[in-house]
């Protein structure tokens, strides 16, 4: 049974394309923030996301935001070096403390990035989306949107 186990891991290894490229970097707009991203393959990515900007320490509430975005390109676009993407995500907050409640944020986005040298590129992008919250004070539900321009680092 092991060796049954052992050879379909490596045909499964054989088959997977190579690895694919990650990314650290940062953002600021509608927030501070860092991220993670990693190819999933040639023309699309997903990131993950701490935004700093909610993370904050209000001497009774602690507050805390992150989220996650798909990255998809325009196929077929191109324009003088600057690649067109969309995507869809969602940015999530929680405080507790003083102040109690979580809030959501699912959007749909699009961007321009451009890779200035081998490592090291930029983007610009809007988003826009419900923006739903719900705390201690009630329930609220409005319209959300933002922008942010930011900076990725191809890790070796």
């Amino acid at each position: 049974m092991k060796k049954l186990t052992l050879l379909a891991t490596l045909a499964l290894a054989a088959s997977t394309p190579a690895l694919a490229d990650n990314y650290f970097g940062g953002s600021i707009g509608s927030g501070l923030t860092l991220h993670y991203q990693s190819d999933l393959d040639a023309t699309s990515a997903i990131r993950y996301g701490l935004n700093l900007s909610a993370l904050g320490f209000n001497f009774n509430t602690l507050s805390l935001g992150g989220g996650v975005d798909y990255l998809a390109n325009i196929s077929g676009q191109n324009l003088g070096g600057l690649n067109p993407y969309y995507g869809f995500g969602l940015d999530a907050g929680v405080a507790l403390g003083g102040t109690t409640g979580v809030s959501v944020y699912p959007h749909v986005l699009g961007g321009l990035s451009y890779n200035v040298t081998a490592p090291l590129g930029v983007f610009a992008e809007l988003n826009a989306g419900p923006s739903i919250a719900i705390g201690g004070s009630g329930t609220g539900i409005g319209f959300g949107y933002g922008a942010r321009i930011g900076l990725n680092y191809r890790l070796p």
